[in-house]
């Protein structure tokens, strides 16, 4: 059965940061333990109600994605149990799906956002200018549409209540030097190329997808926190893909969707939201695990 957890509680462990999705606590040995947990957030918002059972879900899929990956780049993962680094008296079952044993990396202060198609912020941005991150795309290209190849159009790592905003490519490089942008680049295009010749082949389209990645104690670059999750790519079912409309996603469309018939500015605190939003929402994070892990949720 799955678990709820709208935020963590592990006396005896130092929390180190809570944010929209993930409680990250310190181990010793230069660990964390990172817990998803139920919260749902929405254009970079905590919404008051989260999503029974999400968190296992999101930490599946991510599992799954850095295990497949793994040949293309390092992860964060030791493959440290969970329940061997829970404090004594803990209900190991509200953790065990949901949490996992990583290394403790130097956070590349970027998000690295690989887009396979226009869609989100891309297309505002491709509308008004032409652009996305400053790359020159073709003229006449329509909502959804995919692009020749993908690009890479990284954006700032807002803090909580803030939002992320689109940059180029120089401006990475003037934030973490010439070699390490060049890595990052690579290896998100790497990722994304992978992951969605892989996600087509089970009927699921990667629109696009974020990658966070960090740098242990001799540089070396590995990807972090999730992975190809709904709440941070955005998967289409190809059978009901059209172009010039904004598909039916796998991910918290739903409540993206309801959010944007309210009279609401989109800043906290969030406004609650139906039931019926919330058991779709979950549903369609359920498919994706299935479909692409061939994992079925608990």
């Amino acid at each position: 059965m799955a678990t709820t957890l709208s935020q963590s509680d592990l006396p005896g462990l130092h929390l180190l940061h809570r944010g929209k999705v993930r409680d990250v606590y310190a181990l010793p040995n230069d660990q964390l333990l990172i817990v998803a947990s139920d919260r749902l957030s929405a254009f970079d918002v905590v919404l008051p109600d989260p999503i029974p059972g999400k968190g296992e879900m999101l930490c599946q899929i991510s599992n799954f994605w850095f295990g497949q990956t793994a040949h293309l780049m390092p992860n964060h993962l030791t493959g440290r149990s969970v329940a061997d680094v829970l404090p004594a008296g803990t209900d190991v079952a509200l953790y065990v799906r949901r949490a996992v044993v990583a290394k403790r990396l130097k956070p590349v202060p970027i998000e690295a956002i690989a887009r396979g198609y226009l869609i989100g912020s891309g297309w505002k941005d491709y509308q008004r200018t032409g652009r996305v991150s400053e790359i020159r795309l073709p003229e006449g290209l329509r909502q959804a549409e995919q692009l020749r190849e993908p690009i890479f159009t990284p954006s700032t790592k807002a803090a909580a209540g803030a939002h992320d905003e689109n940059i180029g490519f120089d401006a990475v490089v003037a934030a973490i030097g010439a070699d390490l942008a060049e890595q990052v680049r690579a290896a998100t295009l790497a990722i994304y190329r992978f992951a969605a010749d892989f996600a087509a082949q089970r009927g699921i389209l990667i629109a696009d997808t974020k990658l966070e990645f960090g740098t242990d104690e001799n540089g070396r670059l590995l990807v972090m926190d999730e992975m190809l999750t709904p709440d941070s790519s955005r998967f289409w079912p190809a059978d009901t893909y059209r172009v010039g409309i904004s598909p039916p996603s796998y991910d918290k469309q739903f409540v993206r969707d309801y959010l944007e018939t309210l009279d609401w500015n989109k800043t906290a605190p969030g406004p609650r939201v139906p039931a019926a939003i919330i058991e779709a929402t979950r549903a369609k994070y359920a498919e994706a695990l299935q479909k692409l892990a061939g994992i079925e949720a608990a």
